[in-house]
């Protein structure tokens, strides 16, 4: 049997829950998911409880904060004056926002606070600061 190493693409049904047991995402009902072993495509703590599994191998991995999405950085934090937050846009907090840095680059934000001066915006990935456990199973390995 082909064990899965760095390189191969390999095929996952997975269910991703936070420690409270709340599910985070999972591939049921959809087409396994598909990637690079080895590659970066999906957080480190994942990829590497794949390597040297096999087709069918089932596995619970419990992933640290700083191996899937990091910790919170405080610096990923800015409050906006309620003056310059668009009219248009709900003030509410958790709502989802694309942001553009000066580069052009689309950075997702989510209304973090909200006061009667300020907005504070936030652009960790929801998940930064979590540890997470992945329930899954290898549905495939082709070989690099």
């Amino acid at each position: 049997m082909t064990q899965a190493k760095a390189g191969d693409t390999i095929g996952i049904h997975y269910t991703g829950t936070l420690t409270s047991g709340e599910v985070f995402d999972s591939s049921e009902g959809r087409d396994p998911l598909e990637f690079t072993l080895g590659s970066g495509m999906i957080i480190k703590g994942l990829d590497q409880a794949i390597y040297g599994m096999i087709v069918g191998e089932k596995k619970v991995a419990v992933i640290a904060a700083a191996d899937a999405y990091g910790d919170m950085n405080p610096d990923a934090r800015q409050a906006v004056p309620r003056s310059e937050f668009p009219d248009d846009i709900p003030a509410e907090v958790g709502t989802q926002l694309q942001m553009q840095s000066p580069e052009g680059q689309v950075i997702p934000v989510t209304i973090a606070e909200v006061s009667d001066t300020e907005i504070t915006l936030d652009a960790n990935h929801m998940l930064a600061g979590k540890d997470l456990t992945f329930d899954f199973e290898i549905t495939g390995i082709d070989a690099a």
